[in-house]
């Protein structure tokens, strides 16, 4: 699929003062000459600061990695982690569109998204708050179909259960990640046939993934200035992109 950049870009970018340290010391896990290896974490840093990764971004970080701007451009442009356009001030909808997805009912999915967020991909709701997105296949195809929202996994969805999260999150609540319809991870419908539990063991509620972002308190947060998880989101990543 061909990607672009946004046609309104910002005038400049820098990276926060604590930012720029954490991605210094990125290039420094790199030996000499293959500093370049640290381009994915540091455009992602520089996404998780701005909501979506601007030219003067890319070509910031090209800057730092003595690449040109063109080789930067080449894999911002390759990744759907990437977003190259504004997106909605809360959160990222990307629904899986191949074809494990497709055959159980992505296209359902999307039609939410239009009916729901915008009509088009990559249109912000008229609130500001969403956008979505189609993309290629996320791997979690035993859970089809499914979709990505913020750094989470939904999946088992149907257009009840998807657009009741939507909702959710409009609410301002943590819709529990992970499969929708009682499964806990991608374990056969009627349970485990292998690897169960000893007699007198349970697990938790909800698989690892799942427990975490909901630990955290927000499935959606980014990244603001030196804002970080240490065990729960700080008030300044939840401000203005959290939950």
């Amino acid at each position: 699929m061909f990607r672009r950049l946004h046609k309104d870009q910002p005038a400049d970018f820098a990276f926060s003062p604590a930012n720029l340290v954490w991605a210094q010391a990125q290039i420094a896990k790199y030996p000499e000459g293959r500093q370049a290896s640290a381009i994915i974490p540091l455009l992602w840093r520089a996404q998780e600061q701005e909501r979506w990764l601007t030219r003067p971004a890319i070509e910031a970080v090209a800057d730092m990695l003595g690449l040109a701007y063109m080789r930067a451009l080449e894999v911002a442009t390759f990744y759907f982690m990437f977003q190259l356009q504004p997106i909605g001030a809360l959160a990222h909808v990307q629904v899986c569109g191949t074809l494990s997805c497709m055959i159980c009912g992505a296209e359902d999915l999307i039609e939410v998204c239009k009916t729901k967020i915008a009509p088009k991909a990559h249109e912000i709701s008229s609130d500001g708050r969403f956008s979505w997105e189609e993309v290629e296949c996320l791997g979690a195809c035993s859970n089809a179909p499914m979709a990505q929202i913020g750094k989470d996994f939904y999946e088992d969805l149907t257009e009840e259960s998807f657009a009741a999260i939507l909702d959710a999150f409009a609410r301002g609540e943590v819709p529990t990640p992970g499969p929708q319809n009682g499964r806990f991870a991608a374990e056969p419908k009627g349970g485990n046939r292998a690897l169960v539990l000893p007699e007198g063991e349970t697990r938790n509620a909800a698989n690892a993934s799942a427990t975490l972002a909901l630990a955290r308190g927000d499935t959606v947060a980014r990244i603001y200035d030196d804002a970080a998880f240490a065990g729960g989101a700080s008030e300044s990543a939840k401000a203005p992109g959290g939950a």
